[in-house]
């Protein structure tokens, strides 16, 4: 009997000890025993878009402990490094559209959870290991296109795209309508680079819209986009920088570069993964849809060191304008299809 008692003890013991180990003092997940795997569809170094979905989860593990790797698919396996990252990560990230065969992979690691950044899974209720976020990058665009038409002494502007998609073309919707929104008149242009990699695509696309009169443009075009910034700067244009605060994250273009459409994708990875280890909270099988309500969609200046272009009055503006847009009394265009 007093065998059967001391057993029993030791299991309840070992049992609680495991429990310990898997949370923080307060009982809930603690970072240090989790893991996170960011999967890009091309490479790092963009000093945007998947740079701020890296940053995001460096921030996890130095503020959280959690355990951080990254994999670039350079165009190709996505679906065999999302198995790879699952095989080996309690949360996988992978970022863009070409990882549609995501609801495959997360139903075959039922025990993982999949962050799935810029696009939504068919039936995502049906997916409870899968969060979608998708972003109103249509809002912010919207107040680039503002300052651009303010800027402008040319009364043209313009944007350049990465691909003729549904979420590239969210943007331009915003950017057109803020353009007119600050006059009506204002000519706006646009272009595709065809891809996200190459930033001489990009330059020869920012040079042809500079060519027909634009003196301000809009990069929404990933890597691509340093190309615009290196067009601007050859030519004594401007342009506009996407995702990241690009006058810090890109400072050698700090001179041309007025400001930034910030999609803030690095925090809300960030704040994700922060509730679940402090809060236990999960939304799988849900779209976050983020907007400037929610304070991930702003306009970016740079930091005390940068150049400032856009006067007082201008950013007083477009403050304002900000406000009318999350309270809803400024609904904005957009091409968004999910």
């Amino acid at each position: 009997m007093k065998k059967s008692l001391a057993l029993l003890l030791a299991a309840a013991l070992l049992l609680a000890f495991f429990a310990l180990v898997g949370c923080n003092k307060d009982g809930n997940a603690d970072g240090e025993n989790l893991s996170l795997c960011v999967v890009v569809p091309s490479e790092f170094g963009d000093k945007s878009f998947n740079d701020s979905a890296k940053e995001g989860a460096e921030r996890l593990q130095e503020d959280l402990g959690v355990k951080v790797s990254t994999i670039e698919c350079k165009s190709e396996n996505y679906k065999q490094n999302m198995m790879t990252a699952a095989a080996e990560n309690d949360f996988v990230v992978p970022i863009g559209w070409e990882f549609s065969e995501i609801k495959e992979v997360a139903a075959e690691n039922p025990d993982v959870k999949f962050i799935w950044v810029d696009n939504v899974v068919d039936g995502i209720e049906e997916c409870p290991n899968i969060l979608c976020i998708t972003y109103e990058q249509n809002e912010g665009s919207f107040l680039a296109g503002y300052i651009a038409a303010k800027m402008s002494q040319t009364n043209a502007v313009g944007v350049v795209g990465g691909e003729d998609s549904s979420v590239i073309n969210d943007f331009i919707a915003g950017y057109e309508q803020g353009a007119k929104y600050a006059n009506a008149g204002i000519q706006v242009y646009k272009t595709y680079t065809g891809d996200y990699e190459s930033p001489e695509k990009g330059k020869l696309a920012a040079e042809e819209l500079y060519a027909k009169g634009a003196d301000v443009i809009f990069q929404v075009a990933g890597n691509s986009g340093n190309g615009v910034f290196r067009a601007a700067k050859e030519g004594g244009f401007y342009a506009i920088g996407v995702d990241q605060d690009q006058k810090i994250s890109a400072p050698e273009y700090d001179d041309v570069i007025i400001c930034s459409m910030k999609k803030d994708i690095g925090s809300t990875i960030y704040d994700v993964v922060k509730s679940y280890i402090e809060d236990e909270i999960w939304n799988g099988g849900t779209n976050w849809l983020v907007g400037m309500e929610d304070g991930y969609i702003s306009i970016a200046y740079g930091g005390a060191d940068s150049k400032q272009m856009v006067d007082d009055d201008t950013k007083k503006e477009v403050s304002g304008l900000a406000k009318k847009i999350a309270s809803g009394s400024i609904k904005v265009d957009t091409a968004r299809t999910m």
